[in-house]
């Protein structure tokens, strides 16, 4: 079965582009051909600096035939609706037609045949459109063709369009088409400085082969492994250690198409600058990797840079340029570390009374006030002393006002414990101004030591109560002010640090901080522990566990201990693994749908206890008597917070349950009998509600 080749060869396509590009022309190009009944056996696409190519095999080469009726007027209609049906469907006159018998009247039927075009008129024509559609995030036109405006919109001047197709053992044929003046052949080019040559190319094996020969290497994986490779081997061999970092190795593997990688050097004095200061400068400056002493684990004067070029001086000249570009940075972040050091932490918080933090929610000043009124009354609930809680949140944010931090964003909070260890803050006060922001994602570090947890939960809450209270909920997708993550952070800190808190209290204590007056201030800790649940929810479900119990155990109310909340999540998962867990869930299952029946069919609910006078039979008294011992039990090891002996007592709820169903018929003709029974089923599902809602339990 044929093959298609496309490469659209333009001018350099931004590095943070080509990942999307790629994955956007192999959905675009074949979504469009199953759509068009070509379905194709795989694809793959790929980007460079300067190409975004695809390849799409076991294509058919022909459409299928396609036969469709189509229904037309009723016999004896009008002659213009007949006319209209002709003129649709192509017949010459209703001869053409079939007649399909119908209780409502008969009916003309158009057959209509539709042969199937070659795959490669549909390439010509499908092709184009996708070109010239193509979703890029930002775009241009340049130049005139021909005395006219260029109408194509591509994210750099495009240069030529390679489109073949074929079977593997035949000469590819050229996908005929144009865009904006650029007529599609099966040249492409090689690398700009080493290979610009034209190169003539047929299928995708013989194009990759000669893109290589041409200094070009076209998958960006492979770019990658060679950096990388590379960069270890020529650190190692130097006795030192890269320092790896994937974010950089995909950007770089996008800035090049030959990858040759170099080492470069800076002075020794700037090592001063704290090391996450130095990576910033010449990742940021220079897209270059730092290299660390693998025995102290400090960054060494060097850095790894990759070059798109073989030179011929072996790459001195090209390292002699980096270095004389991130010689004259670092000295500037030298001289901003070295100026911010000569500025307290607290003497730059007058500056944050000028800085608004919403205009709703007050200052910055404001805020800072706030969290560290909330930090003073979380310290005590966590282990932290009281007055390095209020110390830590009165500092954490004043590194947000100095120099490097004003350079270099990403090191907020790291800066503060930099400076605040500087002058000779405790260091409980000094990590805590790094901490405060943790956790930022799922997979990043919570903190442990006391004060920089009361400060992070103090931040977070100050955050969500703060948005909560003015209205400034996230909707859908939208999350502009990071509300989700803030309230991960929340649950990760309490959880991870077995912390028992009441989310209850700490949101009121955050709201009554606030001077503005909400609308409804006294359902807002309450709606807030519903946007927690939910979270929750999300984050067991990534571990693996049912979100289901998580609703299973807030539907008992009240229920604003997050870690309590786990671990009682945690046994009722276990109790429902296991055979009497199963059992009894269904059992439970079965009394509160009869009990729903029932309830609807009465319009009354069934409430009270039952009459032990009117149990007629073995099985309603033994299972009257369980409810009673099993209630106390699990009721008490609730109490104690052992959910799993509680799991355990509800266990013996089974066998009783089960020969209540097996031999009892609830429905009793006698009303009071049937009353009764009822009155027993609700007794189960109050029992149970002990340990869970188990009607929020999917089966």
């Amino acid at each position: 079965m044929p093959d298609l080749l496309l490469e659209l060869f333009s001018e350099e396509i931004p590095a943070r582009m080509q990942a999307k590009a790629a994955d956007d022309l192999r959905r675009m190009v074949t979504d469009k051909l199953v759509a068009e009944g070509l379905v194709y056996e795989g694809a793959k696409a790929f980007a460079t600096p300067r190409r975004l190519a695809l390849t799409v095999h076991g294509i058919p080469a022909r459409q299928p035939d396609l036969k469709t009726e189509r229904r037309g007027p009723k016999i004896g209609a009008a002659d213009a609706a007949v006319q209209g049906f002709l003129k649709a469907t192509g017949l010459t006159s209703l001869d053409e037609a079939k007649i399909q018998r119908d209780p409502k009247g008969d009916f003309y039927i158009a057959l209509i045949e539709k042969p199937g075009r070659d795959a490669i008129d549909v390439l010509a024509e499908i092709l184009p459109v996708i070109i010239r559609t193509f979703p890029w995030p930002k775009s241009m036109r340049w130049g005139a063709r021909s005395g006219k405006p260029g109408s194509l919109s591509w994210v750099r001047p495009l240069h030529a369009i390679t489109a073949t197709f074929g079977p593997e053992t035949e000469e590819p044929d050229i996908v005929k088409f144009s865009v904006d003046g650029i007529e599609t052949g099966q040249t492409t080019y090689g690398h700009r400085f080493m290979a610009p040559a034209a190169i003539s190319v047929r299928r995708f094996e013989d194009y990759e082969a000669k893109l290589k020969a041409a200094k070009v290497i076209l998958d960006p994986q492979a770019r990658k492994d060679i950096i990388f490779a590379d960069a270890k081997e020529l650190t190692f061999a130097q006795g030192f250690e890269l320092v790896e970092d994937q974010v950089l190795l995909d950007e770089v593997s996008g800035l090049v198409e030959w990858p040759v990688v170099m080492m470069g050097s800076f002075e020794a004095e700037y090592l001063a600058i704290p090391d996450e200061v130095i990576r910033a400068t010449i990742r940021n400056n220079q897209k270059c990797f730092v290299v660390k002493d693998p025995k102290t684990g400090k960054l060494t004067n060097k850095f790894v840079l990759t070059a798109n070029i073989e030179a011929p001086d072996g790459g001195k000249t090209i390292v002699a340029g980096n270095e004389r570009v991130i010689r004259p940075r670092l000295s500037d972040a030298k001289f901003f570390y070295e100026t911010d050091l000569k500025t307290k932490l607290e003497d730059r918080l007058p500056k944050f009374e000028q800085i608004v933090f919403h205009k709703k929610l007050g200052t910055q000043a404001e805020r800072i006030e706030r969290i560290t009124r909330l930090a003073a009354e979380i310290a005590p609930l966590v282990g932290a002393d009281v007055a390095k809680a209020k110390r830590a949140a009165q500092l954490a944010k004043a590194d947000l006002l100095t120099e490097v931090v004003g350079e270099f964003p990403e090191v907020q909070g790291l800066m503060g414990k930099y400076y605040a260890l500087a002058q000779g803050e405790d260091a409980s006060v000094a990590v805590a101004c790094e901490d405060h922001y943790k956790p930022q994602g799922p997979s990043d570090r919570v903190p442990t030591d006391p004060v920089s947890i009361a400060v992070a939960l103090a931040d977070k809450l100050d955050t969500l109560v703060g948005f909560w209270a003015i209205d400034e909920k996230p909707t859908g997708s939208k999350d502009p002010y990071a509300l989700r993550r803030a309230a991960l952070g929340v649950i990760r800190l309490i959880t991870e640090n077995g912390l028992r808190l009441s989310l209850m209290k700490m949101a009121a204590s955050a709201l009554a901080a606030l001077s503005l007056k909400p609308a409804d201030a006294q359902k807002l800790p309450s709606d807030l522990l519903a946007f927690f649940a939910d979270r929750l929810k999300v984050q067991l479900r990534e571990q693996g566990a049912r979100h289901d119990l998580v609703d299973a155990v807030f539907a008992l109310g009240g229920q604003d201990d997050l870690l309590m909340i786990v671990r009682r999540v945690e046994a009722l998962g276990k109790f429902l693994e296991s055979e009497d867990g199963k059992n009894l869930l269904a059992g439970i299952k079965r009394a509160s749908n009869i009990l729903g029946i029932e309830e609807k069919k009465d319009k009354r609910t069934f409430d009270g206890a039952p009459g032990a006078a009117l149990y007629g039979l073995g099985e309603e008294k033994a299972l009257a008597k369980a409810i009673g011992e099993v209630t106390a039990e699990a009721s008490a090891a609730v109490a104690k917070e052992d959910f799993a002996a509680a799991m355990s007592a509800m266990a013996k709820l089974r066998p009783p349950v089960d020969a209540f169903f097996e031999k009892v018929r609830v429905n009793d003709e006698d009303a009071k009998v049937r009353e009764n029974r009822l009155k027993l089923l609700n007794e189960i599902r109050s029992a149970t509600r002990a340990v869970a809602d188990f009607s929020k339990i999917q089966d």
